[in-house]
């Protein structure tokens, strides 16, 4: 029903996230791993050590390996719930990119993506449970349907850039509304080109970040 393919583009290589500590989920820990990018120097102590820990991932089989297996439990997926759609495979680095795009456009795949992205994030991590019990190495692969993560981004950045016009005008600590760690990911790194800085607070779905002057 469905079809895939896979593309390889050059970008900088991102290392893999740790396995989850005791008392803590996998999500949980995976959470605290994803979502920082930015340069050591240019972080809070608290994102220094998540970087630290990102290298300890054991090496799985590769993002093409990875990419085809969830792909194909994808496709069953979408055999099951009798949805049509395509399956496009991106790698970018050492991570791979999978979106399910809607044979002519429709919006039949809105189910998927349910409300503020909910049933796309659980989507999400029942692949790479996927991935994991084939190959039994993590994976911090993303998911996105109908282009819901490509126009969420385009929030994520006005937020973003009403958060840090907040900071600059008035001096004040801005609380962000609660994300998923792949969301924060995205604030952070525009929050560091504004020049200013950023970190995640609150547990759970209560998970935010807070901008600030530093």
């Amino acid at each position: 029903m469905s079809d895939h393919q896979t593309q390889d583009t050059l970008e900088p290589e991102e290392t893999e996230a740790p396995e989850s500590s005791q008392g803590e989920s996998a999500q949980e820990a995976e959470e605290r791993q994803v979502e920082h990018a930015q340069p050591e120097d240019a972080q809070p102590e608290d994102q220094q050590d998540d970087a630290a820990e990102e290298s300890t991932e054991a090496e799985g089989g590769g993002p093409a390996d990875e990419g085809d297996i969830a792909a194909d439990y994808l496709e069953e997926l979408l055999d099951i719930v009798d949805l049509d759609g395509d399956l496009d495979i991106e790698v970018r680095g050492e991570r791979t990119f999978i979106s399910i795009v809607a044979d002519e456009g429709g919006d039949e795949l809105d189910d998927l993506v349910g409300r503020k992205g909910e049933v796309l994030d659980a989507l999400q991590e029942l692949t790479r449970l996927a991935v994991l019990t084939a190959t039994g190495s993590r994976t911090r692969l993303v998911l996105d349907v109908a282009g819901h993560r490509e126009q969420r981004q385009s929030q994520l950045k006005k937020l973003a850039d009403d958060a840090v016009a907040e900071v600059r005008k008035h001096g004040n600590v801005v609380h962000m509304e609660p994300m998923s760690a792949y969301e924060r990911k995205i604030v952070h790194d525009f929050v560091a080109e504004e020049g200013l800085v950023s970190e995640s607070e609150g547990e759970g779905k209560r998970r935010h970040v807070v901008v600030s002057a530093g």
